[in-house]
């Protein structure tokens, strides 16, 4: 049986607002993996039920609970769509990865090594 080669191309660009598709958190995306790369352990602790694919982009979101809390978050592309969502995003570490333009998007600060 034939499998299908790992989708390694990201959906989704630095800077761009993105909406869980389950949970429907918002966030950022500030950072992508091509492929999962986290630890075993956080993957096993997803309910096998709505475990998503390794072999695919993962991201890491500056993101907000429907409630406003920050936090980051790092999900698989399956799981995100566009965020149409015209209201701000607030986390305390945008400003550090981001300028935010007049029509609130945002635009990745050159990094400072």
């Amino acid at each position: 049986m034939a499998h299908s080669p790992p989708n390694l191309t990201a959906k989704f660009d630095i800077g761009m607002p993105v909406r869980h598709r389950v949970y429907g958190f918002r966030g950022v995306v500030f950072d992508v993996d091509p492929e999962f790369d986290n630890t075993e352990k956080w993957y096993e602790s997803i309910p096998e039920d709505v475990r998503p694919r390794k072999n695919q982009p993962f991201y890491h979101l500056l993101a907000e609970t429907p409630d406003k809390s920050p936090y980051i978050a790092y999900v698989s592309e399956q799981n995100l769509v566009p965020d149409e969502d015209t209201n701000p995003i607030h986390h305390p570490a945008i400003a550090e990865y981001f300028d935010v333009r007049a029509d609130g998007s945002f635009v990745a600060r050159a990094k400072m090594n």
